[in-house]
């Protein structure tokens, strides 16, 4: 019996898996309209009573892409840390890694816009808040950091430039959204950083 213990919670961990995969699959088609229990069970191809044997309601699930985002994204930016000691190789690289993300991961989109939430606990949009608020800060440490690491100095008040470089990549994943994932977050991103990058730090 202890071996079979294993083997279930490695199946339900699959079927979970399986239940977001297919939920961030629907979130990606457009033509879609709101996602209700039903119609993903159908998707994944189970019951609805299925669903719910894995998650309590649809916000669960929608919390469990927000966490798949989470540990994706800040995994990655504590890497970039790590490995990097430039200012502005960090800020390229921690901007483009969300950009990158968003363009892999449409159906995401549409959740770090708020757009699929509308309707939803409003604890699943203050999570997304939180999760910008988090990214905005990891840029500030890393302007705030730039004269101790180069003794140069960030052109703008750190809060500002940090600010200005959020809403560029939030702006560039709504543009993706409203453009039906048509226009890549990345398109043109390398020229539009170069730009950025020779005004940022002086």
């Amino acid at each position: 019996m202890q071996e079979q213990q294993p083997v279930k919670r490695k199946r339900s961990k699959q079927r979970r898996d399986e239940i977001l995969q297919a939920l961030a699959k629907m979130l990606g088609n457009q033509h879609q309209g709101r996602i209700t229990t039903a119609t993903l069970a159908k998707e994944v191809g189970v019951s609805e009573a299925a669903l719910y044997r894995h998650f309590n309601n649809k916000a669960s699930m929608y919390k469990g892409l927000i966490e798949f985002i989470e540990e994706s994204l800040f995994t990655r930016i504590n890497i970039i840390m790590k490995e990097q000691s430039s200012t502005l190789v960090r800020c390229e690289h921690l901007l483009t890694l969300v950009l990158a993300f968003a363009e892999q991961n449409p159906g995401l989109c549409r959740l770090l816009t708020g757009e699929a939430l509308v309707g939803e606990d409003e604890a699943l949009c203050n999570r997304i808040s939180r999760l910008f608020d988090r990214i905005e800060v990891q840029i500030k440490q890393v302007l705030r950091e730039t004269e101790i690491r180069e003794g140069r100095k960030v052109a703008l008040p750190t809060t500002a430039a940090a600010s200005m470089l959020l809403a560029i990549v939030e702006g560039r994943i709504v543009q993706f959204v409203r453009s039906g994932f048509q226009r890549r977050p990345t398109h043109e991103w390398s020229i539009q950083w170069e730009h950025l990058a020779n005004g940022l730090v002086i």
